[in-house]
């Protein structure tokens, strides 16, 4: 069936198109100038001292392990409720990781509470996951880290242009990492970005990005270096022109898609907090700062289907989803960490369902999800088993 509101779209056009012929004219394709202007771009845009620009956003994140210098026998608390990347990049460090709990119904962030329950004495760091662009409780993850010696790194894959307190999501922390996916509210197909206060933290990143070289292809180009040394084990992490030119364009969009996501998300919560939908909670009414609006989560009422639900809004050309199977459920895990237990983020994950929420969404369109949303829980409900 043809989707009449898919899930996400991207806001491309033909400042998009005419950026990448730029860059095939000038006949230069992989970390060049135009990835230098994108760096400095959004170091601006974020109020970072360093920002690298790298292949995706897991080897952001793989990245911001190695800077830290994780390993065999430290453990790195994360939260289950997440795409699997944010894990799977600690442990490619050889580190291991702790999950921990949400907040709650309201608000699907890490728990700052629980973060401090499960630091151990080979707790090195905390990577925390800015859930749909909604802001961390970064004060008091920042508070709790300090006092017990750890790094704090920033999935903000979810998060460009989303502030806390006047500073961007991303600089709180050691390390910052995006990802410019092509679902994202910055999209570039692939792509991402590292960003960091730290000196110390940016000329590793620099090594690792490019197989631990001392120098890059373009500046022996350019007559800076005729050789290079190897300094550490890195791995080719580099991203392409084509995708920087694309990137600079999206910024340069950013702000004014953000406004439209919000936008869209406020006319979701009139109304489903509005009495129509029973039992539909919607998290992050109240929450603090500016998001990046990049997702809308709902959690369905505990006696609706949500398959059904789903399978009635695809019925419909509506596409929905899923933010997230827990992490800890995935067969990889539930083996290599058995017996974990998080009852909040379980009860949340089972009742989340996420609407469309992209720029080009009509005022019509978010309406037509709406009625479709109302006749779809009912219909969930109606095929919910009755207890016998």
């Amino acid at each position: 069936m043809e989707l009449r509101v898919p899930l996400s779209d991207m806001d491309y056009g033909l400042e998009e198109e005419q950026a990448a012929l730029d860059v095939i004219h000038r006949r230069w394709l992989t970390m060049g100038s135009v990835t230098q202007e994108l760096e400095s771009a959004f170091s601006g845009f974020v109020g970072a001292k360093h920002a690298l620009a790298v292949s995706n956003g897991t080897h952001a994140l793989h990245l911001a392990c190695l800077a830290l210098e994780l390993g065999p026998g430290d453990e790195v608390i994360v939260p289950a409720l997440t795409f699997v990347a944010s894990a799977n990049a600690v442990l490619y460090t050889n580190a291991e990781v702790r999950f921990a709990e949400i907040i709650g119904l309201s608000d699907l962030n890490i728990s700052p509470k629980d973060i401090e329950r499960r630091i151990t004495d080979r707790t090195k760091a905390v990577l925390v996951v800015h859930y749909g662009g909604y802001p961390c409780r970064m004060a008091e993850i920042i508070d709790l880290a300090h006092r017990h010696g750890l790094a704090v790194i920033e999935d903000a894959a979810h998060a460009p242009g989303a502030f806390l307190e006047g500073r961007h999501l991303g600089t709180w922390g050691d390390v910052g990492c995006f990802s410019f996916f092509s679902n994202k509210n910055l999209a570039t197909g692939e792509g991402g970005m590292v960003i960091t206060q730290r000196d110390d933290i940016a000329e590793k990143l620099r090594v690792l990005r490019s197989h631990g070289m001392t120098t890059l292809t373009w500046d022996r180009h350019h007559g800076h270096a005729f050789s290079y040394d190897v300094v550490a084990l890195g791995n080719n992490y580099r991203i392409d022109e084509i995708r920087s030119a694309l990137g600079l364009v999206q910024l340069k969009k950013l702000p004014a898609n953000n406004a439209r996501r919000k936008a869209i998300t406020e006319r979701y919560q009139e109304a489903l907090l509005g009495g129509a939908f029973p039992g539909v909670q919607v998290p992050f009414v109240d929450t603090p700062g500016q998001p990046s609006y990049h997702i809308f989560p709902v959690l369905l009422p505990e006696d609706a289907d949500r398959q059904a639900f789903m399978e009635s809004m695809r019925n419909s050309g509506v596409q929905t989803s899923i933010h997230y199977p827990p992490i800890h459920h995935f067969t990889y895990y539930r083996e290599r960490y058995s017996g974990i237990s998080l009852p909040v983020t379980e009860a949340v994950a089972a009742r989340e369902v996420t609407l469309p929420l992209y720029p080009g969404m009509r005022d019509e369109d978010v309406d037509y999800v709406l009625a479709r949303a109302s006749e779809a829980l009912a219909a969930a409900r109606l095929r919910t088993p009755n207890p016998a």
